[in-house]
């Protein structure tokens, strides 16, 4: 059976589902996603077609904004965006099997086509179509679609022809890997490809994907490694990925970080540190793993020139215990931030190991060890049961605290 995969993508999601809330029209309306209470450095999650096609970026700063007359500024509602974003992928459920999709992110997907192309006695693009109308049709959302004989073929096309104008599809075969992909630069347009490896690229004398698709695949093996074979096989359109193969990674560390919108004084950030390492360590726990390494990354006020700093420590043996995740973050931080003011925090556990194993320290009282974990193991439960703010440290419910604004967000944005 050929393969053909198609993916899609909501045009614009966020200002798109705000503007559809509001009875707006999102080609008519210069509407942005951004929370203006984080003030003039906040990011701007989205913006309407109708400001996009005045060149404004879909992704910047509050403070790049240009002064248009009547802008609305949308605070961000994440978990109904996941909802609507879980609609969609319901919608799609309906031409086919979960098997025969893969949700890439919030806002994008991607569809096997090929097995139902017969039943529905349809081509790809009359297929795509009806799932596209459908999805308006029940939510006056736009979406966007690339179609392909692989999952690199079909995000391409949506990248490079599908999301510019109406009907929103384009449909690439592998004559149009030469006639298209291959004038593409420079080479960062291309998905996949990083400013960084661009740079790498353009020291080869690499500057257009053409260059790279005829570039002798042994050099970049040389140079790049296993992405050199992979960078290669995709300037020529070749991606053997099965969609029906799903990818489950490996956890590998567990993090936490947090913005803050002031500065925050040595006592003010250990507060935050002790909040995050609470809701980290039972992150963990309920993962039934236990860490061997914590990182700790501490950013300084904007207009303190050292920066900030991070290390990470190596734990004498691997450990749930949030109390000596604790001990080895505020050590770490007690030696080195000095006088300087917090803006930034960041947390991680690494060396992820699953075990029921407990080592006892050398120093330390069996029993003691016994009862904390039994404290931490009713803790952990309680807040299963009743959310992260049934249990607080008393120092949550001081001014300064964001323990209890981070557990009412999702991705950092209000739920």
């Amino acid at each position: 059976m050929k393969t053909v995969v198609a993916v899609i993508d909501m045009k614009a999601f966020y200002s798109f589902f705000e503007c559809v809330e509001r009875g707006l029209d999102p080609f008519k309306t210069p509407l942005v996603v951004c929370d203006t209470s984080r003030g003039e450095g906040t990011i701007v999650l989205s913006v309407t077609p109708f400001l996009k096609n005045m060149g404004i970026p879909s992704r910047c700063r509050k403070r790049e904004l240009p002064n248009i007359p009547n802008m609305i500024y949308a605070v961000p509602q994440m978990k109904k965006y996941i909802e609507k974003s879980a609609e969609i992928v319901s919608i799609i459920l309906d031409f086919v099997g979960s098997d025969d999709i893969h949700v890439y992110s919030i806002d994008e997907l991607f569809v096997n086509l090929g097995p139902y192309l017969k039943m529905y006695e349809k081509t790809p693009k009359q297929l795509t179509k009806m799932m596209l109308d459908t999805i308006y049709a029940k939510t006056k959302l736009v979406a966007t679609a690339g179609i392909g004989e692989n999952m690199l073929m079909a995000k391409l096309a949506l990248d490079l022809d599908g999301k510019k104008k109406p009907p929103y599809i384009a449909e690439w075969t592998q004559k149009d890997i030469k006639e298209k992909l291959w004038k593409v630069k420079p080479l960062s347009k291309m998905w996949g490809i990083s400013i960084g490896y661009e740079r790498r690229l353009n020291a080869m004398g690499i500057y257009s994907v053409g260059d790279l698709a005829n570039s002798p695949k042994e050099l970049l093996i040389e140079k790049f490694g296993v992405l050199g074979e992979q960078l290669y096989e995709h300037a020529n359109g070749i991606d053997n990925t099965n969609i029906r193969e799903k990818y489950v990674p490996n956890e590998t560390s567990f993090s936490l970080g947090q913005v803050l919108h002031e500065n925050y004084t040595k006592d003010e950030a250990e507060m935050l540190i002790k909040e995050m390492n609470d809701d980290l360590s039972t992150r963990l726990r309920n993962h039934k793993l236990k860490a061997s390494t914590v990182f700790i990354g501490i950013g300084y006020d904007y207009e303190d020139k050292e920066g900030g700093f991070s290390h990470s420590i190596k734990l004498n043996f691997p450990t749930d215990d949030s109390e000596i995740f604790l001990k080895e973050f505020l050590r770490i931080f007690r030696k080195y931030i000095g006088h300087h003011f917090t803006r930034r925090i960041y947390i991680s556990y690494g060396g992820l190991i699953k075990t029921d194993y407990d080592q006892l320290s050398l120093f330390e009282d069996e029993n003691d060890l016994k009862e904390r974990k039994e404290l931490q193991k009713t803790i952990d439960n309680i807040k299963n049961k009743f959310g992260d703010n049934s249990v607080l440290r008393t120092s949550s419910l001081l001014k300064k605290s964001t323990a209890k604004e981070r557990h009412n967000q999702i991705g950092g944005h209000k739920k």
